[in-house]
């Protein structure tokens, strides 16, 4: 639980603080696809198949912190320093840091409580360094396409 709350409080700052290309329109888009998207994604992995489950396998309350509060401010850190006017080289290389950043956090997540939150079932970090990527590039496309809709893509 310290570990959980000591991320969501520092993600949370470094996103708010830091950002510099977000908009209130964009970080509220953000915010609530990550949380629908996750949403979907773990009622079939971690509830109905149990790949993973934060803290234990019923559904708690608690649970509600991870799925709400933790992977928002991590995508709107991402988005708001990912190399956009930059050579695909380097986009490339940005999506393979951050996966490998995210997959060090998750094994950092799976220490024993206090400081770990997350266990797995079937799930191994092999599946994570897999979707990730593919999540981020969800990420991206929805986030240009939600500044096509605004008529602009900030630098």
């Amino acid at each position: 639980m310290i570990g959980l709350i000591a991320a969501v409080i520092t993600f949370n700052l470094i996103a708010f603080k830091l950002n510099k290309r977000l908009t209130r329109n964009q970080i509220v888009h953000i915010w609530t696809f990550t949380i629908a998207f996750q949403q979907a994604f773990d009622i079939m992995i971690e509830f109905k198949y149990h790949g993973y489950w934060y803290f234990d396998k019923d559904i708690e309350w608690i649970g509600l912190i991870p799925h709400t509060m933790l992977i928002p401010p991590v995508n709107m850190m991402f988005l708001n320093w990912y190399p956009f006017r930059k050579k695909r080289s380097k986009q490339i290389l940005y999506i393979v840091m951050w996966s490998i950043g995210i997959l060090i956090y998750e094994s950092i997540t799976l220490l024993p409580e206090p400081w770990g939150y997350f266990n797995y079932g079937w799930w191994t970090i092999w599946h994570a360094a897999v979707i990730d990527p593919i999540l981020f590039l969800i990420l991206l496309q929805y986030y240009k396409w939600i500044t096509k809709l605004e008529g602009r893509l900030q630098p």
